[in-house]
């Protein structure tokens, strides 16, 4: 695995590099690869911008591919508050955009990260041409004793276990259980480089807001998840999915961490999502 995942590092640093910008309340960690119409991609809450690395590679050619690490992630700085919402991590992503002149994207959103993406999207719809949630996290903030259960489980977990531990029991969780080694490795490697002042703030997001919230978009949007998902599984996402009055499709055999998992097919849907919001096509 240690080959493999070094492979991936490599990859990493010569194809979709990373840069620091300065914003106003602090530095903001982005990786870029390509040219053309942008594509945003924001991950979840167990990994990085780096883990987006294969999908970026096979959209370089066809888009500006953007990919942030979350507030509190990697080089990133936290947001201000304990306990920020989506609201307050949509606002960061606006002052990124500023800082990039990009008036205008499809804007993706992984897992946790769907929630930032569809707050800003309802926040800033003129912005966004295309919305796509992959795995999308519902968040417990309408559950409000699942939410006790899971901040105390993983903030107990983050603080007796530490990072590098989590990522070792749980990045298997993330695959599907025919995932490569190569797939299994790099979902690792993402997941043990957290920050545990972003991780905690993450958490709070998960478990202080709900996804539902920001449902009413004026802005197409489309929902996808793999069909062997156990963490957002397909019925979950398929219930969101109709929430949005969005399409749904499946990538079959993907789990959780579909753009690791296959992320040939995850870039072949981001680009037709491309195609469709910026020359108008039928997907």
């Amino acid at each position: 695995m240690p080959a493999l995942t070094d492979t991936c590092v490599s990859q990493l640093q010569r194809q979709f590099g990373e840069r620091l910008l300065a914003l106003g309340d602090g530095p903001q960690a982005i990786r870029e690869a390509g040219s053309g119409e942008a594509i945003v991609l924001l991950h979840g809450i167990g990994s990085g911008a780096a883990s987006w690395l294969q999908v970026a590679l096979g959209l370089r050619q066809r888009a500006r591919v953007i990919a942030w690490d979350a507030p509190g992630y990697g080089q990133s700085a936290p947001l201000p508050m304990a306990s920020p919402r989506a609201g307050d991590y949509a606002a960061r992503l606006a002052s990124l955009l500023d800082a990039l002149a990009l008036e205008r994207c499809v804007l993706v959103g992984h897992s946790l990260g769907a929630m930032t993406a569809a707050a800003f999207t309802q926040r800033h719809p003129e912005r966004v041409s295309e919305l796509v949630l992959l795995s999308p996290a519902r968040g417990y903030g309408a559950r409000p004793e699942q939410a006790c259960e899971v901040r105390d489980k993983r903030l107990h977990d983050l603080a007796t276990l530490g990072v590098e531990r989590i990522a070792r029991m749980r990045s298997a969780n993330l695959v599907s259980a025919n995932a490569s080694d190569s797939a299994l490795a790099w979902v690792r490697w993402n997941m043990a480089r957290l920050q545990p002042a972003g991780y905690r703030q993450a958490i709070e997001l998960l478990c202080g807001d709900d996804l539902l919230r920001y449902r009413e978009l004026q802005v197409p949007c489309q929902v996808h998840c793999g069909s062997a998902d156990s963490i957002t599984t397909a019925d979950d996402c398929r219930a969101l999915a109709q929430a949005f009055g969005a399409p749904f499709r499946l990538i079959h055999g993907a789990g959780h961490a579909c753009a690791i998992e296959q992320p040939e097919t995850v870039a072949g849907r981001l680009a037709r999502a491309l195609d469709a919001s910026f020359t108008g096509s039928v997907q």
